[in-house]
């Protein structure tokens, strides 16, 4: 077998995977409400509103279809035993690793697909505009945030032997990167470690691409200008804060934790 074989396997063991699709569903659900409410006793709605509502609701929502799907894609085989007749087919470790990536990678993106088409259309019928490169725009953006967190919880699932780890593991990087991320205390912890523990004074903008570069939600939130050609971030923010570098430092999230899980799953005892 290879790592397609690995990820074809997986794929049809957990596309129906209930929870997954519920999660993904109640997105969509999200979705459509703020399509309503967004032409609701509006005389001329724009649908760029209701996405940018979204997107705020999303940077929360979206990383948790992420790591429902992947956190148990290795730990629960691991736990199992699973994982010792995966090996034997014989596939190398590194099969099993990208090939759980990309298989749990189709049905996030698969899900978030499915709702913003579902956005598309409630657009076309409630708004004057689908505005499509917007919308194509947002929907790209987010499903490469979501594959982030897919990465993470890969990533995490590679390196732990038990369910109730990879479970601990991806609880705790929701809840520092996203949740601590988007209500202040992240930020505030940067400030202090940075400049009042280490002195090293440095700026409010070199705080923000610090908080961008350790949280995947920082920087999703700070990508989207791009869908909207927000010409004046230019103005505002240095070239490290700049929309295209957030997309630069997604894809390194999306990179750097699957290449960790392979170097600490090539490594682990597996008993």
């Amino acid at each position: 077998m290879s790592t397609l074989d690995v990820a074809r396997k997986d794929f049809l063991d957990v596309r129906r995977a209930k929870v997954i699709w519920l999660i993904g569903g109640l997105y969509a659900a999200i979705m459509a409400l703020f399509l309503y409410f967004g032409q609701t006793g509006v005389s001329n709605p724009n649908v760029r509103n209701a996405l940018g509502g979204l997107t705020g609701i999303g940077a929360v929502f979206i990383p948790l279809i992420a790591l429902v799907a992947a956190y148990l894609a290795i730990a629960g085989e691991r736990e199992s035993g699973g994982i010792k007749y995966l090996l034997s087919i014989p596939n190398s470790r590194r099969d099993v690793v990208l090939g759980k990536f990309l298989s749990r990678t189709a049905i996030v993106a698969a899900a978030i697909v499915v709702a913003f088409l579902v956005g598309a259309v409630l657009t076309l019928v409630w708004y004057p505009s689908l505005e499509a490169d917007v919308f194509v725009g947002i929907a790209s953006l987010t499903v490469l945030y979501a594959l982030t967190y897919v990465a993470v919880a890969i990533g995490i699932s590679a390196t732990t032997a038990s369910r109730s780890r990879a479970m601990g593991g991806a609880i705790g990087f929701f809840f520092v990167t996203n949740v601590l991320n988007l209500f202040g205390p992240f930020r505030f912890a940067i400030e202090y470690l940075f400049n009042d523990l280490a002195g090293l004074g440095i700026s409010n903008m070199q705080v923000m691409f610090v908080q961008v570069l350790l949280s995947p939600t920082a920087a999703y939130v700070r990508s989207t200008p791009l869908a909207y050609s927000a010409d004046s971030v230019s103005d505002i923010y240095p070239w490290f804060l700049q929309p295209e570098v957030m997309v630069a430092v997604m894809l390194a999230w999306l990179v750097v934790p699957i290449a960790l899980g392979c170097w600490r799953f090539e490594r682990a005892d597996l008993g």
